[in-house]
């Protein structure tokens, strides 16, 4: 096995009684690249942790409006790489435009999105954007636009795609074609409540774009990305039942959906279903994906139960069509617990490849685009109690005003 990355090696092995000539698997190189962080909150420290674990890249710096998200991520970041300086901008311009840095990951409040991007943008340097890319259609349609013909990398933080269970699922079904020709698709989400965030920004759809872009454009993603087609109709209900009822941040009460079954119907005739529920004492995902020649299941769970259980699993049943399995998909443990299930990392692993011309799929501006259309048709559907024609909705938000 070949010197893959050294970090990997290091944190599973001690080396301090090496001398550095008898150190291969084990020494230090330096890092090709150098990303700025902005935002440095919780998602921020999850951003570092994979740059410096994956090792192509360090984090050069960090930007942030708020002094205790500095301060905290600044004593993190020396508590966790002693001897890596760490560099505290005073101003989005300087961040996004010093010449020694070659990445930009942007993982501040979703309101903030646009006009991080407005000014990260002219930088031309590579880009990571924190899911969801915008709050409105409107904002996601600008930032598509401005990236049509952008040179360097703009990546869409959907990483939910890299989960063990969603990896093994595209590879039965979209390489493998497990399933035969898809043609209905479930998710489900079982959660608690949304964290606490600076400010309370989540509690609020008018800083979040509402639950069902922020938090669900990962599902909707899948769901698009699974069934290879446009978004045609969607349909929802939902609303807030009992999380944050009784909440208020500085007078304003909570207006967030916690729970939702919303129902998308594409282009090419696949159905779609996407259940949430976030007052839940646990966290479970879950997907089925029914075709012509069989059906796959996979679930992920927490639920802080001291039981030992698998808390992954993916099924393939083929019926006479062919064979069937059952698996427990999963990362090394180091990459599975640096954030999101090991799907950060590798989010990651794969911006730097395709910085480095080695393609990989990863989600673009466009595919980030349409999580939020769904997101926007669902949480119009609740208010409305109507199908939301997505045609219908872009002409009259977008297209008719372009």
């Amino acid at each position: 096995m070949g010197k893959a990355n050294n970090n990997f090696y290091t944190s599973f092995f001690k080396s301090d009684h090496l001398s550095d000539k008898d150190k291969y698997l084990f020494s230090k190189t330096t890092p090709a690249y150098k990303f700025n962080i902005i935002g440095a909150g919780m998602i921020g420290q999850e951003h570092i942790k994979v740059t410096m674990l994956e090792g192509r890249a360090t984090i050069n710096g960090i930007f942030d409006l708020n002094e205790n998200s500095i301060a905290n991520t600044s004593q993190f970041f020396q508590q966790q790489y002693p001897g890596n300086r760490l560099k505290i901008y005073d101003t989005l311009e300087n961040a996004c435009h010093d010449s020694e840095v070659d990445g930009l990951i942007i993982c501040t409040p979703n309101y903030t999105h646009i006009d991080i991007v407005r000014e990260a943008i002219k930088s031309g340097k590579h880009i990571l954007l924190e899911k969801p890319m915008a709050t409105t259609l409107k904002d996601a349609w600008e930032i598509k636009e401005m990236a049509k013909d952008y040179d360097s990398i703009f990546q869409i933080g959907l990483q939910y795609r890299y989960k063990p269970i969603y990896t093994e699922a595209v590879h039965e079904i979209m390489e493998r074609k497990s399933a035969g020709n898809i043609r209905t698709i479930s998710i489900v989400e079982h959660r608690v409540p949304f964290l606490d965030k600076v400010n309370q920004w989540n509690k609020f759809a008018e800083y979040s774009g509402g639950t069902l872009i922020e938090k669900c454009c990962h599902y909707f993603d899948l769901l698009n990305l699974f069934a290879q087609s446009k978004p045609e109709k969607v349909y929802a209900t939902g609303g807030l039942e009992v999380n944050y009822n009784d909440f208020q941040y500085k007078g304003n009460k909570s207006d967030i959906t916690d729970h939702a079954m919303v129902t998308v119907v594409y282009e090419n005739g696949v159905k779609t279903q996407f259940n949430l529920c976030m007052f839940a004492p646990m966290f479970y995902e879950e997907i089925m994906i029914c075709g012509d020649q069989g059906r796959l299941k996979a679930y992920e769970n927490e639920d802080f139960l001291p039981l030992k259980r698998d808390n992954m699993y993916m099924e393939v049943l083929c019926g006479e069509s062919g064979t069937a399995k059952t698996a427990t998909p999963c990362y090394p443990k180091i990459i599975q617990e640096s954030g999101h299930n090991g799907a950060t990392y590798f989010e990651h692993k794969y911006f730097v490849d395709n910085i480095e011309g080695d393609h990989k799929a990863t989600a673009t501006v466009e595919e980030g685009f349409w999580s939020v259309v769904v997101g926007e048709a669902a949480e119009r559907s609740i208010k409305t109690g109507e199908v939301i024609d997505v045609g219908n909705m872009l002409e009259e938000d977008i297209y008719s005003k372009s």
